[in-house]
């Protein structure tokens, strides 16, 4: 336990002072709040709407994650293979676990800084109106849950690659995957094609499917605990397959 309360610390300092040492923090933050602006104020024709809350900004969100965030977690472990640190992270006495759990929350942290700029969105349909609080909170916490989700995807596809681009190619073709299943035209086809019950199964596996109960003001206790699992998940298949490394290179 000690050893992985190390590693955990001692990653999580690294890598989120790699992240603002660098422009990536910098860019993806800049880069994500410009465009979650345009699409919540100007695609989603926020004024013409006449209602003050905060759904087309939360509708977004899903498909921005799927995006950048892969960004965020395609260089926690491809990094080091392509710096040739690996050898020497492997040989520290601490866990790949603690390893493991330090790099994906430095990543999060960064995606919950990102997030937090955004409540001025949130200050701005209280200055118009009166929107649910409650409902726009319980979304947020949500849409922080479900951010550790993609970066999960991420990283652990991140521990079987040394390239950064192929992590973040294929991260976002993952992280699509489970976005698209709840969306209602892929849903539509796979119920076409395979039938209600696989179509049903399908959207139950989606991000969408559980994000949209939150947005509806609604907490489901499943949807919480599908984000949960979802991350511990990666994390254990990110966990095995570095160990697999470390073991090759005994």
């Amino acid at each position: 336990m000690k050893d992985t309360m190390t590693g955990l610390r001692a990653s999580y300092i690294r890598e989120l002072r790699a992240y603002f040492a660098t422009p990536l923090a910098y860019v993806f933050i800049a880069i994500f709040l410009m465009l979650l602006g345009f699409f919540t104020w100007e695609a989603s024709r926020f004024f013409d709407t006449g209602v003050a809350d905060l759904q087309p900004f939360f509708y977004w969100h899903p498909w921005l994650f799927m995006i950048f965030l892969p960004a965020l977690s395609m260089r926690l472990w491809s990094d080091e293979s392509a710096a040739g640190t690996t050898e020497l992270l492997m040989s520290l006495p601490i866990t790949i676990t603690g390893l493991a759990i330090g790099k994906l929350l430095a990543a999060w942290t960064v995606a919950l800084l990102a997030l937090a700029l955004t409540t001025p969105m949130w200050m701005t349909v209280n200055y118009l109106g009166a929107p649910d609080n409650s409902a726009i909170l319980l979304t947020y916490l949500m849409s922080a849950l479900m951010a550790g989700a993609y970066l999960a995807i991420g990283a652990a596809i991140s521990s079987l690659l040394s390239s950064q681009v192929l992590s973040y190619v294929i991260g976002v073709v993952v992280a699509f995957v489970f976005t698209a299943a709840g969306w209602p035209m892929v849903l539509g086809a796979i119920s076409g094609a395979l039938g209600a019950g696989v179509g049903d199964l399908a959207a139950q596996f989606s991000f969408l499917t559980h994000f949209e109960t939150a947005e509806r003001g609604v907490l489901e206790v499943r949807s919480v605990l599908f984000f949960i699992g979802f991350v511990a998940l990666c994390l254990a298949l990110n966990v095995i397959w570095v160990s697999q490394r470390r073991g090759a290179m005994r």
